[in-house]
This record gives C-alpha cells, sequence and structure tokens, in this order.
C-alpha cells in the first residue's frame, strides 16, 4: 500500500485529509509546521508527501527543498489554496511531482497520489499551461545551430527525456503514441549524432534544456 505523509497548518483540513486518504494509503505520519516535517519526514520514509504551499516557516516550498535531494525517490505533491502561476512553477523547480489546489475533490486527489506515486506529472490543465509556458521559455536561444535542426515536437520531447520521464510517460503527458515518441527520439539522435537516450539526457542537461 503507498505510504502518504501530510503536511498542513489548518488542523481542520489535516483530519479532514487524514480521513479521507487514510481509506485508500497507509499514512505515515503527519505534520503542521515546516520544521516537524522537515525532521518526521525522512524517518516516516513515506512513498507520497501530500504538502501544503502556504506555511510560515517557508512553506512547503522549504520542505521539498530540504528533502528533496537527500531522498531523490520520495515523491511530493504541493496542495494549496492558490493556483498562481508563480507558486507552481516554484514547487515544481524545488522539485514536487505535481501541484493541486484545495477545491479537488477526495476521489480526484486520491487518483493525483497515486498518479505521482507511478512516476507522473499531475495538475489541472489550467496548472499544467503555466508549467510548460515557464519551462518552454528555458530552451536556449535559436542560436545554438544544433538545436535549431529539431522541429518543435523534437524539442519538447527531449525536453521530457532530460526531465527523466520514460517513453511512457511521454506519450501520456504529450498525447501521443509511445511509437510516436519512439520516432521522434530516433529522429533527434540522428540528428545530434548521439547513440542513445542517456547521451541525449546528458546533451540536454549540459544546455540546461529542463
Amino acid at each position: 500500500m503507498i505510504r502518504v505523509f501530510l503536511v498542513d497548518d489548518h488542523e481542520l483540513f489535516l483530519s479532514g485529509v487524514r480521513a479521507e486518504l487514510g481509506e485508500r494509503f497507509e499514512i505515515a505520519g503527519w505534520a503542521a509546521d515546516v520544521d516537524a516535517a522537515i525532521e518526521q519526514i525522512p524517518v516516516a520514509a513515506p512513498d507520497v508527501v501530500l504538502v501544503d504551499v502556504h506555511m510560515s516557516g517557508g512553506g512547503g516550498l522549504a520542505v521539498v527543498k530540504n528533502l528533496t535531494e537527500a531522498h531523490p525517490d520520495m515523491k511530493f505533491l504541493a496542495l494549496s489554496v492558490s493556483d498562481a502561476a508563480e507558486d507552481v512553477i516554484a514547487m515544481i523547480r524545488a522539485g514536487a511531482r505535481g501541484y493541486v489546489t484545495k477545491s479537488i475533490s477526495p476521489k480526484d486527489l486520491a487518483s493525483a497520489v497515486r498518479r505521482v506515486h507511478e512516476g507522473d506529472a499531475v495538475f489541472s490543465p489550467r496548472l499544467a499551461g503555466f508549467v510548460l509556458d515557464a519551462f518552454s521559455e528555458t530552451l536556449p536561444a535559436e542560436s545554438d545551430p544544433e538545436l535549431d535542426q529539431l522541429t518543435a515536437r523534437e524539442k519538447e520531447v527531449l525536453r521530457q527525456i532530460a526531465r527523466g520521464y520514460s517513453y511512457k510517460q511521454i506519450a501520456r503527458r504529450l498525447s501521443i503514441s509511445i511509437k510516436t515518441v519512439e520516432a521522434h527520439v530516433s529522429s533527434v539522435l540522428r540528428k545530434l549524432q548521439l547513440s542513445s537516450r542517456y547521451e541525449l539526457a546528458r546533451w540536454a542537461s549540459d544546455r540546461r534544456i529542463v
């Protein structure tokens, strides 16, 4: 069973989420402030941490930043009343795998937890747009002759490879088939004269395509 740790400074909301998710997952623990979360989460060793964004002491951003490097297998799902682009982008850049608002239904929240645990990235359509817009700006300027060889779709697939997504995950995120992903990757490898997706990921990382 998926082990979930909850972080929220609103006791009533925390209690409600604990009750709802407790029927579907193993609740590994919970904390109502940043310091307690940073101390308790490594001990609890959950699969997924559901973390509120706005709390005193640095909020969810501090929790994610303090734990992601030492615990790379731990997944973080941000939960907030805010759908502001700056909040969404900051949490994703810190290492969160998804971002949902507190208006989400219990059923959809449970689904989001499962998807994050499986390695998917989860956003509402509106929030996904913020993330895609933000990360599209991180592509190098069009002065890179090697990158200029690639089509817009090939660049997007390249970006997903650089983020570590599997072909199956890329297909789901871009709403295309796995075979189409494989075709794009083969084309990119040929154009860049690389021999594997690992070389491709390193090439993209060197150019900060993330």
